[in-house]
């Protein structure tokens, strides 16, 4: 067992040395393809969306008008900005905004599972907005702070501890042997990469573990496009894909400055 261990430990480690040059541009494309597919949804269902929102609030046509296409520009426009580079930060903000009103709109403020996955996916943001400011390009260049690396370390903390409320909405709370296994399995990881301890290898394997559950149980495709299901699988799926560039944006930066691993180096 322990030799399957160690194993297991180097092939993260040798995936993580050849990997390291292209993972933080895969992080990023995973991070934003939730509202990648939610503002191209709004375009091919705008009338469905405004009549949704038209009927569930009674706003009128105007405001139902307005609240689709702010979703429907602040989506896309956010995922363009990030990806080719350009005001990361204020595109990280818009998303925060996004998130903030649709958790209001379709009412996820009353549900924890669907609370918890929008925290998580703000989590990930949070990882996207700190690594940013690594690249020395934030907007608040040139006020004086009293250290400069400071936030940063507490947006990678918060964006970790966000991150794993995705996993509390997989837990199984029932006395099965494998379901008293995969949560036991499960919180270790958590905690570790919360924490900050062993992180990147923590947070690769709760990847792995991520990516088979969301392909097994989120199989939009293979469910017809005319059936609820399909929509609700494929909002699952790539919220999912969020979280899963969420925390390869923890393999690819590390745990940050507010984290056991970097306390190591100082003892």
């Amino acid at each position: 067992m322990t030799l399957h261990v160690y194993y297991y430990l180097c092939l993260l480690r040798q995936f993580l040395r050849v990997t390291k040059q292209y993972l933080p541009h895969i992080a990023r494309l995973c991070l934003i393809s939730t509202f990648l597919e939610d503002g191209i949804r709004m375009w091919f269902q705008w009338s469905d969306q405004k009549e949704y929102i038209e009927t569930t609030w009674g706003c009128g046509f105007f405001l139902a008008t307005l609240f689709v296409l702010i979703n429907l520009l602040g989506q896309l426009g956010g995922c363009i900005l990030i990806l080719s580079r350009n005001f990361v930060q204020y595109a990280c903000f818009g998303l925060f905004g996004i998130i903030a009103l649709q958790t209001v709109a379709y009412s996820i403020l009353w549900d924890p599972k669907f609370l918890m996955r929008n925290l998580a996916l703000g989590g990930g943001l949070l990882l996207l907005l700190a690594e940013s400011r690594s690249e020395g390009r934030s907007m608040f260049a040139g006020v004086p702070t009293m250290r400069e690396s400071s936030p940063k370390q507490y947006m990678q903390l918060g964006g970790r501890v966000l991150l794993v409320l995705m996993f509390m909405t997989l837990l199984h709370f029932d006395t099965s042997f494998l379901s008293i296994l995969q949560n036991l399995v499960g919180t270790a990881l958590i905690v570790l990469v919360a924490v900050g301890f062993k992180t990147k290898l923590a947070a690769l394997t709760l990847v792995i573990w991520l990516l088979a559950i969301n392909v097994y149980f989120n199989a939009f495709w293979t469910i017809p496009a005319y059936k609820p299901m399909h929509d609700f699988l494929k909002y699952d799926f790539f919220q999912t894909t969020s979280v899963i560039g969420g925390l390869l944006l923890v393999v690819a930066l590390g745990p940050g400055g507010v984290s056991m691993d970097e306390k190591k180096k100082e003892w």
